[in-house]
């Protein structure tokens, strides 16, 4: 072979389409297909989720994204080869980033930088995702005339998972094309975009950067990089990379303080951890504070004090370690009464199981000392194995995968008492005494639960109740791994000073529809008179307080977007409505676990009489 065509060759990793076809077809099955094919699908992407994706996308998901540490012994003509056979492409080697660009660049916020906003995950400090009608500009009168205005597609995506922040008529939003983008909060035009190490997954938080008259955005990336990034222009501030293990990443918001950003630390070594060769586990969750003039680290706090240490062999030989897990897959809560923050975490991975697992804490905020502990769920090592037909890294005895993947919600009711209220995917609601200690008030079941079961993403409160979605998502038994068309779903209102179900919306049957469940898994969002919820299905739906339905739209078919990219709405999962202004945006389209894939973003505002 001359050097032209074996640098081609080596370039592309395989001198034709047909080669990468027919090897990657046996890498997959040999390294891939136990998790993407088998009964583990629930919690990872199946085959038709991956073929909606680019090549690009899955390579770099292989090569430097989340799934590093689950590919680091394959080379890189193999992973070429993977990502070939899995998405039926090969590169593009361009973008489409001059589409849908707004005809003028901003050097000043289109809106004023103290108007409607939605600002990071909860839109407040306690992460109550409730909206005062002064900045949703949005009633529930208006809520039944709402109609699209604009859709943005991002490029060769199955999920839309990061929700947008909205402030000074800007909207920043990241995607799974490893950029974040800046839009015009009312057209969805493009005023920038940003390339970045890795997808980000979680809300973005805007403010003024300490000691500069500059404002920026921060958030996190699936490679465990922190960023700040001039908000105005898209020039990147500072990076910094918050943890060295290979698994880690940030799936929760990072959340802002009196200039310090607080960095939640998450991992995908569950899944990494279910190879039998794997060293399965050494990943322990963490926050890490970080100046947010410099991303210079102030302290890290772990949620196991124990350093993982050697404890038994596998089946196979292989060295076992632990305890670890205790991720951290949501925002923190912010309590500046007591200067403390709250964060809820994920199972155990391997034996012992730690204490700190499935569990509310609260650290000091100047130190990062652990306050308190409350635990829900004892016991609960699991790793993906449990799932798959090798089960040799499963712990024994293992756990029923019931960790928190949402916020605690730090709320004060009417007559002064305060309560940390959170829901978890055991199907039980929590309410706990931020100023007792972490005590527990009350509880109350409102779902089977699961591991994809009971409350996932977030729940939303106001004064008096807290409003929560269940999951308790279900699969055919058929071989196929289809969604149960008749499991799952319920929305409750539920009493916050007695935790009595005061609400309740009953499971909407999916009719006729295919790869539907009437599971409501994603984030609830809630404004005065009006609670928001969007569903596997991809239906995004709107209650009156007392479970009257208002409004409904069907988010899982196909539109025209701004951006000139193809779009497609799928199922609604991970994130809530963002309600801003008059208007209120959703994401649509989550390819896991057998749910409908989509890119969407899209935008509503109510018509006028």
């Amino acid at each position: 072979m001359s050097l032209r065509p074996a640098l081609a060759a080596l370039l592309i990793g395989f001198s034709s389409p047909a080669l990468a076809q027919q090897d990657g077809a046996a890498l997959y099955a040999a390294h891939c297909a136990q998790c993407h094919d088998g009964d583990a699908q629930a919690r990872v992407p199946g085959r038709g989720a991956l073929q909606a994706m680019s090549f690009d996308h899955v390579l770099g998901a292989l090569t430097s994204g989340s799934m590093t540490a689950m590919a680091k012994d394959r080379s890189d003509a193999e992973r070429r080869a993977i990502a070939s056979f899995v998405t039926g492409k090969m590169p593009t080697g361009g973008g489409a980033d001059a589409d849908g660009r707004c005809a003028q660049q901003a050097n000043s916020f289109p809106g004023p930088l103290d108007g409607p906003r939605w600002n990071g995950w909860g839109v407040d400090a306690g992460n109550s995702r409730f909206q005062p009608a002064d900045m949703a500009g949005l009633t529930a009168e208006q809520v039944p005339r709402l109609r699209l205005k604009w859709a943005y597609a991002f490029p060769s995506a199955s999920v839309s998972f990061a929700p947008p922040t909205i402030v000074g008529g800007m909207l920043f939003i990241g995607g799974t094309d490893r950029k974040v983008h800046a839009l015009d909060a009312r057209s969805g035009c493009t005023l920038w975009t940003l390339a970045i190490d890795a997808a980000v997954h979680a809300a973005i938080s805007f403010a003024k950067l300490p000691g500069s008259d500059q404002y920026a955005i921060f958030f996190g990336d699936l490679r465990a990089n922190a960023y700040a990034v001039n908000a105005l222009t898209g020039a990147l501030i500072w990076k910094t990379k918050v943890e060295e293990h290979a698994a880690a990443r940030i799936t929760g918001a990072p959340t802002l303080h009196d200039g310090v950003l607080y960095v939640p630390v998450s991992s995908l070594e569950e899944a990494a951890g279910s190879q039998a060769s794997y060293e399965c586990c050494t990943f322990r969750g963490s926050v890490v504070a970080l100046e947010a003039a410099t991303g210079k680290t102030v302290w890290q706090a772990y949620t196991i004090p124990e350093i993982p240490h050697p404890t038994t062999r596998n089946a196979r030989g292989t060295q076992l370690f632990g305890p670890s897990g205790a991720a951290i897959w949501s925002a923190p809560t912010i309590d500046a009464k007591r200067g403390a923050l709250y964060v809820a975490t994920s199972n155990s991975y391997s034996n012992p199981p730690a204490a700190t697992a499935d569990s509310i804490l609260a650290f000091e905020l100047g130190s990062g000392k652990l306050l308190w502990k409350q635990q829900a769920t004892p016991k609960d090592a699991f790793v993906v194995a449990c799932f798959m037909a090798d089960k040799t890294n499963c712990p024994d005895e293992p756990g029923p995968d019931h960790d928190f993947g949402q916020s605690p919600i730090l709320v004060t009711l009417r007559d002064g008492k305060r309560i940390l209220a959170i829901a978890q995917k055991s199907g039980v609601v929590h309410a706990l005494d931020p100023d007792d200690g972490g005590k527990i008030l009350w509880q109350t079941r409102i779902g089977k639960g699961g591991s994809l079961g009971g409350s996932e993403w977030g729940s939303a409160a106001d004064g008096e109740r807290i409003y929560v979605a269940n999951s308790d998502v279900r699969f055919t038994r058929d071989g196929t791994r289809q969604l149960d068309p008749t499991q799952g779903g319920g929305l409750f209102g539920l009493d916050l000073a007695s935790g009595k179900v005061v609400m309740e919306v009953p499971p909407v049957a999916c009719g006729e529809r295919l790869q539907c469940s009437p599971a409501l898994s994603a984030a609830v969002s809630l404004i005065p008179g009006v609670v928001f919820s969007g569903g596997v299905s991809g239906f995004l739906r709107a209650y009156a307080t007392d479970g009257k339905l208002l409004w409904e739209f069907d988010t899982a078919r196909d539109f025209k977007a701004v951006n000139g990219i193809p779009a497609h709405g799928g199922a609604i999962d991970g994130p809530g409505p963002v309600i801003a202004g008059g208007m209120l945006y959703t994401n649509s389209g989550y390819g896991q676990w057998s749910g409908v894939p989509g890119n969407l973003l899209l935008a509503f505002e109510a018509a006028t009489e």
